[in-house]
């Protein structure tokens, strides 16, 4: 039975999202158990009801980390992925989805990696998300999501997404959030994907925050102040966004200023717009920008950033900073459980 959230006018972003979690709380797969301060974010996430934790890989070794570290594992399900009666249910029901890459003896052999098991699992839906980083590469979760898991429909890119909480800053709508991207995953997309980057960011933005989503593509030029192929391709690529998804509130090409100060916006941009002024989610035009505009925002903004948070795939996987605190990694996993239950009530 779902529990009735009651919300407060003074309750952060991170307070709705963790109350949405333990009201709603889905099965996350985890992978990479046998790191310490992963089966810390895991303990937290347990013991408040965020989620329901179910590792996967070797028991033994997980357990006795646990142990050594007092780890309260009490509500933890354990899968081992090398069990034949299970893993076997896993690849018949796996082989029955359309469009898998994979043959049965090539899919045998990776089930061996815990990593790709969980994946398998998710894919079949006897867990909601998986949630993994700690000892894979951003790289090495891509591929194995992308071919494990698949690509969402009408999208051709895969990306990430940062939510930042900025403590002392506030926007035009009157909060302290900003969404951020493609801060960790596309190093220099085309318009094209650039375009499916800010599409995949306003629906992962409505479905974790509720907000509208206000989406700006970033520029060193305001509405044809500047000029040069990397403005023309911000320019292309918000003509795509726009032509694919007209119901979203898109738009740029514009500079920092001109997305998300009111006064600014209205010197410097002569035409109406949605956005101007009044983003809250900004689309950076390549990973260099990207990198390092979310670690200005870090390090001199004194941000909560959360994330990256994966787009682009069938169903909710999650890839953490391997040098994230725990804290930022519960939040990370409690917005996972919000992403999994806004894709099943899409169902």
């Amino acid at each position: 039975m779902k529990m009735e959230i009651i919300f407060t006018d003074n309750m952060t972003l991170m307070d709705r999202i963790y109350a949405e979690a333990k009201a709603n709380p889905k099965k996350v797969a985890f992978p990479e158990a046998n790191d310490l301060k992963m089966l810390e974010a895991m303990m937290e996430v347990s013991s408040e009801g965020y989620a329901e934790v179910v590792v996967v890989g070797n028991l033994e070794e997980v357990k006795k980390i646990a142990k050594e570290n007092k780890i309260d594992d009490s509500k933890f399900k354990y899968i081992d992925n090398l069990d034949e009666t299970y893993s076997n249910d896993v690849l018949q029901r796996y082989l029955k989805l359309p469009n898998i890459i994979y043959g049965e003896k090539s899919l045998r052999r990776r089930m061996s990696d815990p990593l790709i098991f969980a994946l398998m699992m998710e894919a079949i839906g006897d867990v909601d998300v998986t949630f993994a980083g700690i000892n894979s590469s951003t790289g090495e979760m891509i591929y194995a999501a992308q071919t494990i898991i698949g690509l969402e429909d009408n999208l051709d890119t895969i990306s990430s997404i940062g939510i930042a909480e900025m403590p002392d800053y506030t926007f035009a709508d009157g909060s302290n959030i900003i969404a951020v991207g493609d801060c960790a995953v596309c190093t220099n997309p085309s318009a094209s994907e650039l375009a499916s980057i800010g599409i995949a960011a306003c629906d992962t933005v409505k479905s974790v925050t509720g907000f509208e989503p206000k989406c700006a593509f970033l520029s060193y030029s305001t509405c044809g102040s500047g000029s040069g192929e990397l403005v023309d391709k911000v320019v292309s690529a918000v003509k795509i966004a726009q032509e694919r998804r007209p119901d979203l509130k898109i738009d740029g090409e514009f500079q920092l200023d001109s997305a998300i100060v009111p006064e600014v916006a209205a010197k410097k941009v002569k035409r109406e717009s949605d956005v101007a002024g009044q983003a809250n989610i900004l689309i950076f035009p390549d990973l260099n920008a990207g990198n390092i505009g979310v670690k200005l925002i870090q390090r001199f903004g004194k941000a909560n950033a959360y994330g990256p948070l994966l787009q682009g795939f069938k169903k909710v996987c999650c890839d953490c900073s391997r040098g994230a605190p725990v804290s930022e990694m519960v939040g990370n996993i409690a917005i996972s459980v919000v992403r999994a239950g806004d894709k099943a009530h899409e169902k």
